[in-house]
Parts: C-alpha cells; sequence; structure tokens
C-alpha cells in the first residue's frame, strides 16, 4: 500500500533475546545487513503484518516471541533516486514504516530463513543494540536510529542515561 506522498506502509522487526542483542540478518546474495522488514497489505493491521514478516523471514512463530511494544507513530525513510521505479504507478519514494521490538522466548534454533518460498536472508547472528545504526545501508541509518532509540526507552529503560537532580 502507497499512501498519497509516495511512502509504502511497512513494519519493521527488532528480535532481541534475553541478553539484549538484536538479530541482525544479510540479505540473500549481498553483503547488506537489516532487520527483518516487509509490507503491509491492504486490511492487514500493522501487528499482523509484523507476525506475517516475522515468520516469512525467520521462520519463528507468535508463540517464539514476546511483543515488548512499538513505536507510536510512522518513521520514514525516502529511497535514493536510483532505487525509485520511474515507470510504476503509483510511484513509491520510500517507506513508513511501524517498528516493533520483540524478545525471543524460544530457543534460538527455531530461526528458520528458508521458512518462506523465496527467502529473504542467507546468514543472521546477534549484534550488540547500536550496532545496526552503523552497518545499515545509509539511507536507513536516521530510521533506524530513531526507531532503536524509541524501542530502547520501552524494552530497555535500565539502559537509557540517569538524570542527576541537583540538591537545593
Amino acid at each position: 500500500m502507497i499512501d498519497s506522498e509516495g511512502y509504502r506502509a511497512n513494519v519493521g522487526i527488532v528480535l532481541s533475546n534475553g541478553q539484549g542483542q538484536l538479530f541482525w540478518a544479510r540479505r540473500i546474495g549481498m553483503d547488506a545487513w537489516q532487520f527483518p522488514q516487509g509490507g503491509i497489505r491492504k486490511n492487514e493491521s500493522s501487528e499482523n503484518a509484523m507476525y506475517r514478516e516475522l515468520q516469512e523471514e525467520t521462520g519463528l512463530l507468535p508463540e517464539h516471541v514476546e511483543l515488548i511494544g512499538c513505536t507510536s507513530d510512522w518513521l520514514r525513510y525516502r529511497l535514493p533516486n536510483r532505487f525509485i521505479r520511474k515507470n510504476s504507478s503509483p510511484k513509491c519514494i520510500g517507506q513508513k514504516q511501524i517498528w516493533y521490538l520483540l524478545k525471543l522466548i524460544a530457543d534460538e534454533n527455531e530461526v528458520r530463513l528458508d521458512a518462506c518460498q523465496k527467502p529473504e536472508f542467507d546468514h543472521w547472528r546477534w549484534v550488540d543494540f547500536w550496532d545496526p545504526v552503523q552497518e545499515v545501508v545509509d539511507f536507513k541509518r536516521k530510521v533506524y536510529e530513531a526507531a532503536l532509540q524509541e524501542l530502547l526507552e520501552i524494552g530497555y529503560p535500565q539502559y537509557l542515561p540517569k538524570i542527576s537532580r541537583r540538591q537545593t
């Protein structure tokens, strides 16, 4: 679904483990790493799209994860001109995403990158919380940073800096 401004509705999935590390996957046949993500279909809620994409891209089912929270609003990124399909209608200029934070509660052996007919990823690993901001393709960096900052406040408040108050 592409909105009137040219942004495709999409979900992003940040999957964490018990140590606060994040699931990081390599696109098949490329040296490009990212979080699982995918489009929202017509008449599909963002949460339903998230669970569908989770299963398609990682093989994980709802019972394998705990839903921690999601971003409060859409986060957008614009595609570089070289990736915009000029002859498509409606024209898609970028993605608008709701990001979900999940915690893996099953054994990581449940992850199956070949769970669908056309896999998106060929390898995955656990990374430190902020590593994806530096490793993702540059045009997604600001969205990744904004999503992780908001999800950090929801799921990992213990990692937020403590605000010290001056005594008077």
